[in-house]
């Protein structure tokens, strides 16, 4: 039977998306297939973890209750599809999925077992990946019946270009988006007031769109 590498299993408030103050079993799963530049998590396998085996991480997943959901991260989750095709039919908890929304064919593995995904859309600008859009494209074609949103991180160097593309891909899936103003520890790398102004930017092309910052930081909860 196939074992994951598991960073950590931890109980939390959501901090992020249209789910933020929400209760949720986080398990995070080690590696991932991006580095983005403003990334603050250790998920390397090459240090401390733990095994599962899928019997194993859903008996522990199933001994929870009074949590919304159970939130897959990492990492990158879809990495283990294998893993998660074994494992998700074993658990009897809200199924959320936090993905850097690149592995569409992984994703359309476990598809039927995922009842909410929150995908990041990956600005060059804010974290050095180039020419995601394309991945992210065939992603939101791939979630289709499956409530979804998008994660944008942005910081000041986001261009209007990218506020297009990410208006396009909002348009053509019929998804919400999330600007998250990249965090320097419990405080903004942006002003309140430009913020503000970038979500104007985004509602010029596009009206489904939130500014929600990472919550869990201003209360201080992982």
């Amino acid at each position: 039977m196939s074992k994951v590498k598991i960073k950590e299993i931890f109980q939390s408030i959501q901090g992020e998306g249209p789910y933020v103050g929400y209760k949720q079993l986080f398990v995070r799963f080690c590696n991932c297939n991006l580095k983005c530049n403003y990334c603050d998590t250790e998920f390397l396998s090459d240090k401390d973890f733990e095994e599962y085996d899928p019997c194993e991480l859903a008996n522990k997943v199933n001994s929870y209750d009074k949590i919304h959901s159970v939130s897959l991260t990492g990492g990158e989750p879809l990495l283990s599809a294998d893993f998660l095709k074994d494992f998700l039919p074993l658990v009897n908890q809200k199924i959320y999925l936090e993905t850097n929304a690149t592995l569409a064919d992984k994703f359309l593995e476990v598809k039927s077992f995922i009842d909410i995904v929150s995908a990041d859309i990956k600005l060059e600008s804010a974290t050095g990946i180039k020419n995601s859009y394309k991945f992210h494209d065939k992603f939101f074609d791939n979630c289709r019946g499956v409530e979804t949103f998008a994660k944008i991180v942005f910081n000041s160097k986001i261009t209007q270009d990218e506020i297009n593309s990410c208006c396009e891909l909002g348009k053509k899936y019929n998804i919400e988006l999330i600007l998250q103003p990249e965090m320097i520890g419990d405080k903004m790398s942006v002003t309140s007031e430009f913020a503000s102004y970038i979500l104007d930017k985004f509602l010029e092309k596009y009206e489904n769109v939130r500014l929600i910052p990472q919550v869990h930081k201003f209360l201080d909860v992982r």
